[in-house]
């Protein structure tokens, strides 16, 4: 079956007739499916990272090679012998990502990403360096100076993940990449899991339907996507549509049978998600581990130490006090063009909420017209959480916005003020969303623990979807960012915010 974005759907599908024709057609199927079983995303983006590594490093040799030349000229015997040496360690590189891990997540996860990859790379190109380094020390067979050995550990430790992410890039945008995907399960979590995938076009996923029972009645966000039948006719459908990826999502069948079902897919290529129970808790930072062969899910307890709360600031400080420095010429450009678009102050500033219950001024470009908050009851019929959350208040395509405030608004440009206030110390890089107080007052209960840290310029809740993510969801990824803060994961989220904020989507 060709794959596609699927536009429109039926409601059910007729299936009996099509397993009956199918019957008669199993040989042939069973064909096809050996021809095209190889060439699915895995076997496209396990050779394009391959190809990315070894261009990655031959990048780094040749940098190394060109940017240190000893001061007698160079050794052409010496160097042939080195660039052989480099030859010949590429299969070990190779196998070395391979066992490190480096080549398999793309296909099992849907959100995995460079980013996630920079610790293996890290750990590979250090270990596999300087091993090959003493080894040709201790051997005698090439010598190559201490400085370009630092100078090819640098350039791989740059470069490999920098031509692997342009290989991931590439590579999502080939049919291969996408992955047909049923989800069993049409209730309230199965719906949601569709909804994220929907709103998610770069996780590669192409949604074919819903596989329940009992299916609940869906919202017009999600009429198109069918209800393809019961999970009895799942295996048939796996074959029947080349599904590649299969979500449980809480369904109606009966757990004995649900991992019976599971079971019976065993010898199917294909990959099965299972959303877990209290999946609301569950982050990266779970931790499993087992009581005589039964498998634990570990959930950390909440304590963030005086001396990671202390590197958190350091970090805040460093890395704004340098943005602030290097975007001056940029922030002198933007002022000017918001002077120039509209008259009133350069700034917007507002009273959000922050961090133990402290409230704080919030800098931002303006975007808007001067009296964009008196008129703000105007355009109120057309906040586009009005129906489903009122507590949000976003307006697609508001009328108070300025033309120059739509280009700020769609790069998140208008956010760079901010930075002000991370260095000031109301707010981190990274945290949970700076909330205005008439949304705070919503936040009740467990949710309120949000407030433990400062709120972020960037957070999981920016990288993951702004304005497309209710408030329920949002106020559930700050609690989850909160209760499993790490600097490292600090890290990952900045890097991800490059590219959360180009993708096609609107900034309210």
């Amino acid at each position: 079956m060709p794959k596609s974005q699927h536009e429109t759907a039926p409601p059910a599908l007729d299936l009996d007739s099509i397993f009956s024709i199918a019957e008669h057609r199993s040989h042939e199927i069973l064909e096809r499916r050996e021809e095209l079983d190889g060439r699915r995303r895995g076997w496209l983006v396990r050779r394009m990272l391959v190809a990315a590594d070894v261009c990655g490093l031959s990048l780094a040799f040749a940098f190394a090679t060109v940017a240190y030349a000893p001061a007698k000229g160079v050794d052409h015997v010496t160097t042939s012998k080195e660039t052989l040496l480099f030859l010949l360690a590429l299969p070990v590189w190779v196998l070395a990502a391979k066992l490190n891990g480096l080549y398999k997540h793309d296909e099992e996860r849907t959100d995995h990403s460079t980013t996630d990859d920079l610790l293996g790379v890290f750990h590979t190109a250090t270990i596999g360096t300087w091993i090959v380094y003493v080894t040709t020390e201790l051997l005698g067979a090439a010598r190559p100076e201490l400085p370009r050995v630092v100078l090819f550990w640098l350039g791989s430790v740059l470069l490999v993940p920098l031509v692997r992410t342009g290989a991931r890039a590439y590579s999502r945008r080939q049919v291969v990449y996408l992955q047909n995907t049923v989800v069993v399960g049409a209730g309230h979590v199965g719906q949601m899991v569709a909804r994220k995938f929907l709103q998610h076009p770069e996780y590669g996923i192409n949604l074919v339907g819903f596989v329940d029972a009992e299916p609940r009645e869906r919202p017009p966000a999600l009429a198109h996507v069918g209800v393809l039948g019961s999970p009895e006719q799942l295996p048939k459908l796996v074959r029947l549509l080349d599904i590649e990826r299969i979500v449980i999502a809480f369904s109606g069948y009966s757990n004995e049978d649900m991992l019976d079902l599971i079971r019976s897919l065993n010898g199917v290529e294909v990959q099965i998600d299972i959303v877990p129970r209290y999946f609301e808790l569950l982050s990266p930072a779970v931790a499993i581990h087992t009581v005589e062969g039964v498998p634990l899910l570990g959930l950390p307890p909440f304590r963030l130490s005086r001396s990671s709360r202390v590197l958190k600031r350091a970090t805040d400080v460093v890395l704004s006090a340098f943005a602030l420095f290097a975007l001056a010429p940029v922030f002198a450009l933007v002022a000017l063009f918001v002077k120039l678009d509209s008259p009133g102050p350069v700034f917007f500033r507002q009273e959000r909420m922050g961090a133990r219950e402290r409230t704080f001024r919030i800098y931002k470009f303006r975007t808007m017209v001067v009296d964009a908050e008196e008129i703000k009851a105007d355009v109120a019929h057309l906040n586009q959480h009005e129906a489903a959350d009122p507590r949000m208040f976003k307006v697609p395509d508001d009328p108070r916005v300025t033309r120059f405030g739509c280009t700020l608004r769609r790069y998140s440009l208008d956010e760079l003020p901010q930075l002000i206030n991370v260095f000031k110390g109301d707010m981190s890089l990274v945290g949970p969303r700076p909330l205005i107080l008439a949304e705070d007052v919503h936040v009740r209960d467990w949710a309120r623990m949000r407030l433990v840290l400062k709120p972020g310029v960037t957070g999981l809740w920016q990288v993951l979807g702004a304005s497309d993510i209710p408030f329920d969801e949002m106020t559930k990824l700050d609690y989850l960012y909160v209760t499993n803060w790490s600097l490292w994961n600090d890290l990952r989220l900045m890097l991800r915010t490059v590219p959360a904020v180009m993708r096609t989507r609107q900034a309210y």
